[in-house]
Parts: C-alpha cells; structure tokens; sequence
C-alpha cells in the first residue's frame, strides 16, 4: 500500500525510460527462465497493472493476477470491522494456490533483488525443490538497509548444511548514529550483526507449501488475528518447516546487493543504483525495446 511511502511505489518509475522495480524483476525473472507471472495485487489495481505491464510480457510469458483483500479467507466478519490493512505476506501468497501448481519463487514488487541472484533461485528450483524441501535467498543485513528510516527484515540463522534453523521477523530496524544495527524490543536497542543473513521474501517453494500455508493462516487467525497490527509473516511458516523434521529450507547466499523504495527519500538512491548497472552492460538502457 505504500504508507511509508506516500504512495504505490511497486508502479513509480525509477529507470531512464519509466521502468518500475517490477520490470528489472521480471527482465531478470525472465532471463533466467521464468516462464509465468503472478501478479498479487488489490482488485482495484488491476485496470493500473494491465495497462502498464501486460504491454512488455505480451508473448513472453503466462500472465495472471490474483488479488489479496482483507476479507479473502476470512469467515469471521467481525475480525473484518477494525482492520484496516492485509494480513501480511503469508496470506498474500495463499492468494495464488488455485493457479500455481509448479515449484516457484516469491519476490517483492519494490525490493531489486539482482540478475545472478535470480539465475540461483531457478536453477534451484528446477534441480531441488521437492515437497518437502524449498529455499530462500539470504543476503547480508549491511546490504539491506534504507539511510532514510526503519526497515523489517525476516533475521536468520543457517547450520553447516546452509539448511534454515531459525527467522524472525524483525520490524524497525536501522543502523543508529554509533554505527551499530538494531531494533527497539523491551524498551532497549537489540544488536544484529552487520553479516546477519536476513530474508528479503525472495522464496522458492514446491506448490505443497499452499497446504502449510492454508492451515498456518487458520491458525493465526483463531490465535493472533485480533493483536494490534498482527500480520500472517511467511517466516512464520518457514519456523513450522524448521520444526518439521522431514523438511528444510535452504539459504542461498545472494552475490548481489539489494535496494529498494521503503521511503521516498530512497528513490534517488534507487535512480542512481539502475544506472550504474546500466552503465556496466547488466542492463540496456530501454528495457523492453
């Protein structure tokens, strides 16, 4: 939705000639085999996300758009009279299981994740993503954060085998003025290593995981859905997965640095970002053309 934003970051041009984040996304996605977009977008988004996008991807690939409402999977009407924003990013992705039925990757629409960092997930996914064994691209906290505020990252730890043993979803974190990175918990400043590996909701997962997904929100919803500003995280369904002891996740370690638009003091930084990776040959100058 943008709020911190002042807007809808995931359509505001950023490249030389309009290009959103979501169109280096889905150059890369493309490029490196991805053959079916899903866009998951409020209802009345569609008309602005056709009318932009499908123009690039016509005869490229399958496009289909789902769309994510508070209401969507929810039974209980009352839970509906206070909230004012989605679920989080567990529901968001629930919203495609009637449409996916092929391992995939989940991204962000205003995160840059980078070309070798899309190459590593679908040369994954096509060699070993099974039921009970997904992936996720880590990157380095230091890599992750906005000069301009507060950030959430999914914070991880891996064993010897790079298999996930532990996410949480930090909110409010940033670098303070002495240099460290933290967040506020308890009323003090909890430190997290600069080399931490966070999650940046770039995931590849086996169609099952609909089936987790599903009972996870039904759960969150009988048990945490009335907490102020409670959102279903998919790092709370990546925890259950760690906790199963037939199942994995794996971390893949991303070669390229992240950005993104959390503020829109962050654009410039973005702007200058693509056209430096334009200047080095990693994109053309006009995307599509």
């Amino acid at each position: 939705m943008g709020s911190r934003y002042g807007g809808l970051k995931q359509m505001d041009s950023i490249g030389p000639n309009g290009e959103t984040i979501i169109d280096y996304s889905l150059y890369d996605a493309l490029r490196s085999g991805f053959n079916k977009i899903v866009f998951i977008i409020r209802k009345d988004f569609e008309t602005a996300f056709k009318t932009r996008f499908e123009p690039n991807l016509n005869g490229k690939c399958e496009v289909i758009y789902v769309f994510q409402e508070i209401y969507s999977l929810v039974e209980d009407k009352d839970l509906l009279l206070t909230r004012k924003k989605p679920w989080g990013t567990g529901h968001a992705v629930l919203m495609a299981k009637d449409v996916i039925d092929e391992p995939f990757a989940v991204i962000n629409a205003d995160d840059y994740y980078g070309s070798r960092a899309f190459d590593l997930m679908h040369e994954y996914l096509n060699s070993h993503v099974t039921p009970n064994h997904h992936c996720m691209m880590g990157y380095l906290l230091k890599n992750t954060l906005s000069e301009n505020g507060e950030v959430s990252r999914g914070v991880s730890k891996a064993d010897s085998n790079n298999h996930l043993t532990e996410i949480i979803e930090r909110t409010k974190i940033k670098r303070y003025p002495d240099g460290h990175i933290g967040y506020i918990s308890e009323g003090k400043v909890q430190e997290v290593p600069e080399e931490a590996i966070v999650s940046m909701n770039f995931w590849g997962f086996h169609p099952s995981i609909f089936q987790r997904l599903l009972a996870g929100f039904e759960k969150f919803l009988k048990e945490d859905s009335k907490k102020e500003g409670a959102e279903f995280f998919l790092p709370i369904v990546a925890n259950e997965l760690i906790s199963d002891p037939h199942a994995n996740i794996h971390v893949l370690s991303s070669p390229d640095r992240w950005f993104g638009v959390t503020y829109q003091e962050d654009k410039p930084v973005v702007v200058e970002a693509i056209n430096e990776l334009i200047s080095q040959g990693i994109y053309p100058n006009n995307l599509w053309n």
